[in-house]
């Protein structure tokens, strides 16, 4: 098995309207029942010509909907907090090796090092940037109504910066899971950039601003221009 990952290059730049090789690479993860289509639509949205962006199809099909995909099932019961044995779950394993294995590919396909690759994922794709990105020495991390669903107790180092984007009104994972998550990056020692925003379970243009300027402050600073 291997993940199915969906690639759109960068955009030429008015400028300089020929295909140039991008400067860094930002992978996002969907969230449970959706699908690599469903977030590759927010990258119109986000103005950043000189990053390539992947979104990859989580590996297991989703039983509720027949185009939706999940990187593990979710009991019925599931309180979004970290559960210290939900990490040995086989889905959650087999989705975290393939994650970590493709990742680690990147440099070898595109040229760039993980240092120039922001990994983010929303809601259970939150959870999943967690628990392989914070073993690799990545830029920066991107949870975006994510959630920890297993207790973070180590850290690559560098660690990567982390931006985590939460709704007041989240209905399906709750604010206070993001808070305990929060809690325990900054036990870790990990630079969090935190937004609480009066929202539901969603990403709103809002969001869509920070991560932009995430980005750029990450891989494109003023001073290295």
């Amino acid at each position: 098995m291997s993940l199915q990952v969906l690639s759109l290059p960068p955009r030429p730049l008015f400028s300089d309207p020929t295909n140039q090789p991008p400067q860094a690479l930002l992978v996002m993860l969907h969230g449970w029942g959706a699908n690599a289509q469903d977030v590759a639509t927010l990258a119109s949205y986000i103005d950043l010509p000189q990053v390539q962006f992947f979104f990859p199809n989580a590996p297991f099909p989703f039983p509720y909907m027949p185009t939706g995909r999940m990187w593990y099932d979710l009991p019925q019961d599931y309180s979004f907090s970290s559960q210290p044995d939900f990490r040995q779950q086989p889905q959650v394993q087999e989705s975290s090796q393939q994650l970590l294995s493709w990742l680690k590919s990147l440099e070898a396909t595109t040229g760039l090092p993980l240092s120039r690759t922001i990994l983010a994922g929303f809601s259970q794709g939150g959870a999943m940037t967690l628990e392989v990105g914070l073993q690799l020495p990545l830029a920066a991390l991107m949870v975006l109504s994510g959630y920890a669903h297993a207790p973070l107790e180590t850290v690559v180092q560098p660690a990567p910066k982390v931006l985590m984007v939460h709704g007041q009104l989240d209905q399906v994972v709750p604010l206070r899971a993001a808070q305990q998550t929060r809690a325990q990056l900054d036990h870790l020692g990990v630079s969090v950039q935190y937004h609480e925003l009066s929202m539901g379970h969603e990403i709103q243009p809002i969001v869509l601003k920070l991560m932009q300027s995430f980005i750029e402050e990450i891989v494109f600073p003023p001073d290295s221009l």
